[in-house]
Parts: C-alpha cells; sequence; structure tokens
C-alpha cells in the first residue's frame, strides 16, 4: 500500500530527486515549496506556501503519512536572517503541524555543516555537533528542536549528508566544472591533501526513503564509501575531461582570506564554509546506515564527479540562472573569472 509523503522543499536540487524517487515506487507525493520546478511530474501535488507560515504548513501535512523535510537556506544565500527564519523558524512550524496533524514520521535532511572542522575523523554518532558558522548552527539548531519533538513523541530520523553531487548539481560546482571544461588550472588548497568525503543526491535519496520506512527515531551520517584526497578527486575529474585540465595548488591561508574578502564585498559566491571546509578534512563512519538502514552507497567519489560534470557539459548552453533553487543553477563567478584566467 502506498504511502501519502510531502516533500518540503520538494523543487529544490535534492528534493525534486527526492520528488521523483518516492513518486517511482509508488508513493503518493505533495511538494511544498515557495517556487515550482518544471520537471515535477503532473501527478505529483504543488503547494505553493512559505515554511513559516503556519496555516499553510498546517493544510500540507494534512492526511500525510510521511514528511521529508528539505526546505533550507543553504550556505550561498550568505543571510544570517534567512537562516534562523527558514532553517530554524520553518523548522520549528512545520514539527508543530505535524504533531498536530499526527504524521507518522519525518524525515529531516540535515547538514554536515553542524560539526564545523571536526576535531576527529570520521565523524560518528558520538562526535558533539559544533558548527562554525551562521548556517551550520542553524542547522544544528534545527536538529535540537528535532530533538525536542521526538520527546513530545513525534518520530523523526535526522540524514546529515556530506556534500551532495550528481546529475543537475550547480551551485558553485558549475564554476569548477566550467573551469575543466575550458581547461583552466583548478586551484587546490595546500597540498590537497586533505581527505574529503562527498555524496551522489541518488544515494542520499536511497537512504532517506530507508530513513523514512524505518520506525524509531535515528541519526544516520551519510556519504560515499570509496573517496580520497581532494587532490586525487580533481586529478581524477581532470583526467577524465581530458581538456588538458590541471590541479594547482595555492596557499591555503592567504586562499582562504582572499576568498572571505571577495564574499564579503560580494565579488564571489562564497559562504563561510566554503573558505572554512575547502582545504580541511572530514569523512563520516557510515556503519549505523549501513546496518539499521541496510543501506551501501552506490557511487564512489570518482562517479559522481563524472556524473555531475557530464551532465554540466550536455546543459551547458543552455543553463538558467531563474531555476528555483541555489543548486539547480550556475553560480556567479564575479571576480573568479580573472582567477580564471591568471591561473591557466
Amino acid at each position: 500500500m502506498s504511502r501519502r509523503t510531502l516533500v518540503t522543499g520538494g523543487s529544490g536540487y535534492f528534493g525534486s530527486i527526492l520528488v521523483r524517487a518516492l513518486h517511482e515506487r509508488g508513493d503518493g507525493v505533495r511538494v511544498l515549496d515557495l517556487n515550482d520546478a518544471d520537471d515535477r511530474p503532473a501527478d505529483v501535488e504543488f503547494v505553493r506556501a512559505d515554511i513559516t507560515d503556519a496555516p499553510l504548513v498546517r493544510e500540507a501535512v494534512a492526511g500525510v503519512d510521511v514528511v521529508f523535510h528539505n526546505v533550507a537556506q543553504v550556505p550561498l544565500a550568505r543571510d544570517r536572517c534567512l537562516f534562523e527564519s527558514v532553517n530554524v523558524g520553518g523548522t520549528a512550524t512545520l514539527l508543530r503541524a505535524c504533531e498536530d496533524a499526527g504524521v507518522a514520521k519525518v524525515v529531516h535532511t540535515s547538514s554536515s555543516a553542524v560539526f564545523g572542522v571536526p576535531a576527529h575523523n570520521p565523524v560518528t554518532r558520538q562526535t558533539i555537533p559544533h558548527p562554525m558558522e551562521a548556517y551550520g548552527r542553524a542547522k544544528y539548531d534545527a536538529e535540537l528542536l528535532c530533538a525536542a519533538a521526538t520527546t513530545r513523541g513525534l518520530d523523526i530520523s535526522i540524514v546529515r549528508p556530506r556534500t551532495i553531487l550528481g546529475h543537475g548539481r550547480l551551485g558553485i560546482f558549475a564554476i569548477l566544472f566550467d573551469w575543466i571544461a575550458d581547461g583552466a588550472a583548478v586551484p587546490v588548497l595546500g597540498r590537497g591533501d586533505n581527505r574529503y568525503q562527498f555524496v551522489h543526491a541518488d544515494d542520499l535519496a536511497d537512504a532517506c526513503l530507508r530513513a523514512g520506512d524505518r520506525p524509531g527515531s535515528a541519526t544516520y551520517n551519510i556519504g560515499a564509501e570509496v573517496f580520497g584526497t581532494m587532490r586525487k578527486t580533481l586529478e581524477d575529474l581532470c583526467m577524465y575531461a581530458g581538456t588538458g585540465a590541471r590541479v594547482r595548488s595555492v596557499p591555503l591561508t592567504p586562499a582562504a582570506i582572499g576568498m572571505r574578502g571577495a564574499s564579503a564585498l560580494g565579488l564571489a559566491p562564497f559562504g563561510p564554509y566554503h573558505w572554512l571546509m575547502y582545504g580541511r578534512e572530514m569523512w563520516f563512519d557510515l556503519t549505523p546506515a549501513q546496518e539499521e538502514l541496510g543501506w551501501r552507497a552506490g557511487y564512489t567519489t570518482a562517479e559522481m564527479f563524472a556524473d555531475s560534470y557530464d551532465w554540466f557539459l550536455a546543459h551547458r548552453h543552455r543553463l538558467s540562472g531563474n531555476a528555483p533553487s541555489h543548486h539547480r543553477r550556475p553560480a556567479r563567478q564575479g571576480v573568479l573569472r580573472l582567477g580564471k584566467r591568471l591561473l591557466s
């Protein structure tokens, strides 16, 4: 028997992939978002609403069995007020509506940003979150709201993904793919020997669906099983592209300062998480998801970058800056266009 599901943020990059996965397996699907997406299946219901609009959110959750909560202002938004109102306030509004409606299960998509720069890897269930910038703090505050709601009887699973890739993933990755496609040098901070984990959107969707099927509140950290250093990841992609692009090291501290300054002046699309983490290490222990959900990652890091790059090439000349979310449209390069020429 199919379930009735609600995907908040279902027009966004990952939300739209989750909508398709639910739809393909026969679940009834409803989307709540401020913007509709042109690839929404015709028989998927759409509710245009702000996640902070309590009456409309209550209408959206009515009659729903499982809610997949993906609405979030992402780091590219660089707006502390929106992080608080949407990521925290919106989550509070949704959880209250779910409690009142008797929703059986909530799957909350969080972020690895709640850990800041971890002191030790791998990050486990026992690792204490320590966010270091506004986006990470807002996502952790939303997790705390989820934890409080579970004490009142709401069944919530939290899924924390590493950096998401996959077909259609743009945002700041569109800049990387553009440089490689044109054979430009690709910068890596320091030696690039920091191990850095990503996750394919399809693997993440599979984890969320499995979490939604499993009763009982839990937290799952999700990422690729096969991954390496940042330098190796970028070198593999350059080799795959075959455009002559090469990886070039730049000093970590000056580069991070430059990224921060360019962002503050509105000259580059970086958020604090980018300059904090690009040269740092982070990877997850995946054991709980593997053992409790029966989940396994289907993509290696090399495979997910190749998949993402191929999609970019196929759609490069018709990409729109009007897509319904930051991750579904290419980030503006700004001053990075000059950097592209200088490093080449």
